[in-house]
């Protein structure tokens, strides 16, 4: 099979963002398994050391290794959408797919409003289509190209055909998949993940918890860290200032390029300069990771 440029870009990241949060011993077993060169002479990250590994495979060797995450590849077109063609998505920030039930169409759309303070963007069908669009291939899109898939689960949810589907794809491409009990229990694969009770909880309630899940997740830590690191940069005000600083306090991970970037907003962006206290939070934050 023949992959574009384009299409061999998005395959490699998509795969090094599958395997990113395997320990080295997974990594370089999936690599050798499927014929793809390993080193023990390596200083940076995981993902740039996949990215490194495949990034010179022939189509055929990349194309078998996307397929073993999830990845579609009907004839000679990879399914994979670019962002670009998703304009329910907002650049920089987590993408999350909310399942529920059309019933419950008003409750996703108020968690989605919700984990926009947290730099979440929320995808609720119901909502976010345009009546002109093909509903399928939107939702198929979002599908694949959501960082997580967060599944509303009320007492009618088990006999949703197109819910449990958009589980599977889900669990299919290896993406988290968070459940909110609402009334109802997780049923199937799913049901052997933790579930959150959401139970009488406020839309920003169930937003605060997911938004500390992904925060802590392995497969999310890294892009959590640079949507928490640009809303705090972007803080509009001073009582944002002082709120994302504890979003960058709980952070797990830590890029270099961080450090400077924050520094740099505590002298340009008086809202985070004349917050009280916050410079002197951002000041012990940044030692502790030169230390780290």
């Amino acid at each position: 099979m023949k992959l574009s440029k384009s299409q061999r870009v998005k395959v490699i990241q998509d795969v090094a963002g599958h395997m990113d949060a395997d320990d080295w011993t997974t990594v370089d077993l999936i690599l050798k398994q499927f014929g793809f060169p390993v080193s023990d002479q390596w200083s940076g990250s995981t993902k740039s050391y996949i990215v490194e590994m495949i990034g010179d495979a022939e189509d055929g060797d990349l194309v078998e290794l996307g397929q073993h995450f999830g990845m579609s590849f009907p004839g000679n077109e990879i399914a994979i959408t670019d962002t670009q063609e998703t304009p329910y998505w907002i650049e920089g920030q987590l993408k999350v797919f909310i399942s529920h039930l059309t019933s419950q169409r008003e409750q996703a759309a108020q968690i989605q409003t919700s984990m926009s303070r947290f730099g979440m963007s929320g995808f609720v069908a119901h909502n976010d289509i345009n009546p002109t669009e093909e509903w399928q291939i939107a939702i198929e899109t979002a599908l694949a190209t959501c960082d997580v898939l967060v599944a509303l689960i009320h007492p009618d949810f088990v006999s949703s055909k197109w819910c449990d589907q958009e589980i599977g794809y889900a669990l299919g491409r290896g993406i988290p998949v968070f459940a909110v009990r609402c009334g109802a229990d997780p049923h199937g694969f799913v049901g052997r993940f933790q579930a959150f009770n959401g139970n009488g909880k406020t839309p920003i309630q169930i937003a605060t918890e997911l938004f500390e899940a992904a925060a802590d997740h392995k497969k999310l830590q890294e892009k959590m860290a640079d949507v928490v690191v640009d809303l705090f940069i972007n803080s509009g005000n001073y009582a944002s200032a002082k709120t994302r600083i504890s979003y960058l306090e709980r952070l797990k991970v830590w890029e270099p390029s961080y450090s400077g970037r924050l520094a740099k907003a505590v002298k340009t962006n008086s809202q985070i300069s004349g917050a009280y206290g916050v410079a002197d939070q951002v000041t012990k934050l940044l030692k502790k990771w030169k230390t780290a």
